[in-house]
């Protein structure tokens, strides 16, 4: 799954557009489309969206002995 798949996905299951999304985050909604279309969205801009809509987002390195190097925004 994309990014831009992972936001839409979550922007349906939150009862949100991804033009109100947009917005929450302080972008137009014709900007963050063109990065949603170009997979150009940042890391400090997916801490934002979980900012906004208070969920929690992780990213992460896993090794091979399974510990992880991470990201989190709680």
């Amino acid at each position: 799954m994309t990014t831009a798949e992972m936001i839409k996905e979550l922007c349906e299951q939150m009862n949100i557009s991804v033009s109100e999304l947009a917005r929450r985050i302080g972008q137009t909604p014709q900007n963050f489309n063109k990065k949603l279309k170009r997979e150009t969205v940042t890391l400090d801009e997916l801490k934002a969206i979980a900012d906004v809509l208070d969920v929690k987002y992780e990213q992460a390195f896993i090794l091979s002995d399974g510990n992880e190097i991470k990201i989190s925004n709680e």
